[in-house]
């Protein structure tokens, strides 16, 4: 969970912040005083910092200057009113990430914190199990962890391609390591020394994509107080990374296929055109010609997109990986804990490789992790191993709560549980339909979809460990889709 720190004398403002950051899956700290933050930084960091400009202890200028100093890679936002944005464009010379104009839109401050963490993620030398964004350093390391023949296939297409302008589009199941080979597609190119800006199609809200995107000019909209860069400016000469691609609206698509195009854009609310020289590279986990067939993606899209095509294999396709992997990832987790690296005995390494890790090289990090934080002694047996992989299968209790979500089995009627009858889940959905039917239920349709939803949830969210990005990746939605309906079935861990 990403923590972020605001400082503000403004009790409302501190509430606002929050109450949001925690509904977005963050963890929140606030301070009224500079003096009490300055003290909690002694002992530990958050991974993005908003902080007002006018405060009575410290101006929020004079706290940049001094964060910066001291901890140069801690990401800072700056809150202000209008009235002091010329000292605000000062603070970019001393480090500001970005900054909030007073009053703000609470979806677009979660948007721009949502790129903090993403900019933070990437700033940081040791893997962060929850984030995807890897350094440059971590490519190559990570890159000479994998020995696997079909690895090596893609490391020599990317040889062959770094140096390239070419589109690729880079598919695969998630947790596969898009993104790593998307970083290594930019590092190694004429483009490395340019910025590396990745999005996350589907982990935005539809309503801000397209800012996110294109941008926006003042006034554009209800509470665009300035000019905002959209990513395409922010790659300018060097590499964007859409993922998820297969889940940007049909509306976005139209405006993308326009940018590839022709090589240039509108912001929102802008007259003139914005003229880019941008790398895409595009990953999803979803067949994209399905999408196609079932038109929620645009075909001659998908054709721009499709010129080079990468497919990162599962890890259950290169099991020889996996030693070499757990050590990498063991030592990583060791140097983010600060303890000595554990080691695993021949019987644990055997049934790590006898596993077919659902989650891919994800999952692995996070078992890693785990045994790095839960194992006492420095060789691990295989007795200290996770019971879903001594089981060769993830288990859902159905009553034990999971990461905060119970896994709701006990509320399907056991008509139709698959667990309990030989028939397929189909027939027996019919068959509680027809009862039901019979019964002269009202409100079927509604009734059965939330119990579908719950249940899908619920499994999938305990199968993840809790973790909603796993999760909507896993399911093929939102993170912010689960979230509406974890709190519409009332399975919030809030």
């Amino acid at each position: 969970m990403k923590k972020i720190w605001v400082v503000d004398d403004d009790q409302a403002i501190r509430w606002v912040l929050d109450k949001a950051l925690q509904k977005a899956g963050m963890q929140p700290r606030c301070f009224e005083r500079v003096g009490d933050l300055l003290q909690a930084l002694q002992a530990e960091r958050p991974d993005v910092l908003l902080t007002d400009i006018r405060m009575p202890d410290m101006s929020g200028l004079e706290l940049l200057k001094q964060v910066k100093h001291q901890y140069p890679e801690l990401i800072v936002i700056v809150m202000t009113a209008f009235t002091d944005l010329e000292s605000t464009v000062s603070a970019f010379q001393e480090g500001a990430f970005d900054y909030l104009v007073k009053p703000f839109d609470i979806n677009e401050a979660l948007a721009l914190i949502a790129r903090a963490v993403e900019q933070a993620a990437s700033n940081t030398a040791s893997a962060d199990i929850a984030v995807s964004a890897i350094d440059n350093d971590s490519v190559d390391k990570m890159m000479s962890k994998s020995s696997s023949r079909a690895m090596q296939d893609i490391f020599r297409a990317i040889g062959r391609l770094a140096p390239s302008k070419v589109t690729v589009l880079i598919t695969g199941e998630s947790g596969t390591g898009k993104e790593l080979i998307a970083r290594a597609l930019h590092k190694h190119g004429a483009r490395a020394n340019k910025p590396f800006v990745a999005l996350n199609a589907a982990a935005i809200p539809k309503d801000l994509l397209e800012a996110e995107l294109f941008g926006h000019e003042r006034g554009a909209f209800t509470g665009a107080g300035q000019l905002r860069r959209g990513r395409f400016e922010e790659a300018n000469g060097g590499t964007l990374f859409l993922d998820e691609i297969g889940d940007m609206p049909l509306d976005l698509q139209t405006r993308l296929l326009r940018v590839l195009a022709e090589g240039s854009f509108y912001r929102i609310g802008g007259t003139q055109p914005v003229n880019v020289d941008v790398r895409i590279i595009a990953a999803t986990h979803q067949p994209l010609e399905t999408r196609v067939a079932q038109g929620s993606f645009r075909e001659d899209l998908f054709h721009r997109l499709n010129v080079i095509r990468l497919r990162v294999p599962p890890l259950r396709e290169r099991k020889e990986d996996i030693p070499r992997l757990v050590r990498h990832f063991l030592q990583l987790s060791a140097v983010s804990l600060g303890v000595s690296a554990k080691r695993l005995s021949p019987e644990a390494m055997q049934v790590l490789q006898e596993f077919d890790f659902p989650g891919n090289v994800r999952q692995l990090e996070n078992f890693c992790h785990w045994l790095t934080v839960m194992s006492a002694a420095n060789l691990i047996e295989k007795q200290d191993l996770p019971p879903e992989l001594l089981n060769n299968a993830v288990s859902c209790p159905e009553t034990e709560n999971v990461s905060g979500y119970m896994v709701p089995t006990e509320s399907i009627s056991a008509e139709y549980r698959p667990d309990l009858a030989g028939a397929s889940w189909q027939q027996l959905l019919e068959k509680e339909v027809q009862a039901q039917l019979a019964q002269d239920t009202s409100g079927i349709m509604d009734n059965l979809t939330a119990e579908f939803e719950k249940t899908i949830l619920g499994i999938t969210l305990a199968y993840c460990r809790g973790h909603r990005t796993e999760a909507a990746n896993r399911l093929g939605i939102g993170r912010n889709t689960i979230t509406r309906k974890l709190k519409a079935l009332g399975l919030d861990d809030d």
